[in-house]
């Protein structure tokens, strides 16, 4: 696999459109953070990390749904920062999704954070995806 990131947000897109509960990924030290940046700001429900035979682990995920209308929480994930080609983002021109409703996903030095946070600490970093 060349890009687990984007198998990870597929994984995650694919799972909401047949309305799963609970999703199965395998686990990465970069995955995890992105599921707690999610879960921080309430894409989904809980997670959990989980230990296996390999030692490489999985990551339980309880994707969260409107009670009402059953719509996924997250309408639309979408990889930028691709192996064949980086996005990186200066701090002083970190991107806004939705202008602001959304959020955009970050890898920087401080670790994996939102461009909120990011503007925040004054930090730059590479745009891993965008979420709303």
């Amino acid at each position: 696999m060349t890009d687990p990131i984007a198998d990870y947000l597929t994984r995650l897109r694919n799972a909401m459109k047949a309305k799963h509960r609970v999703l199965d990924i395998p686990a990465s030290n970069v995955k995890k953070e992105i599921t707690k940046v999610l879960h921080e700001k309430g894409y989904i429900l809980n997670y959990k990390f989980e230990d296996t035979k390999n030692h490489q682990g999985n990551i339980k995920i309880a994707l969260k749904y409107d009670p009402e209308t059953k719509k996924p929480a997250i309408y639309h994930l979408e990889r930028v920062s691709k192996p064949g080609l980086r996005k990186y983002s200066p701090a002083d021109s970190l991107p806004r999704v939705l202008n602001g409703m959304g959020v955009a996903i970050l890898s920087t030095s401080k670790g994996v954070i939102t461009d909120k946070e990011a503007r925040d600490m004054n930090v730059g970093g590479e745009v891993l995806c965008y979420v709303y």
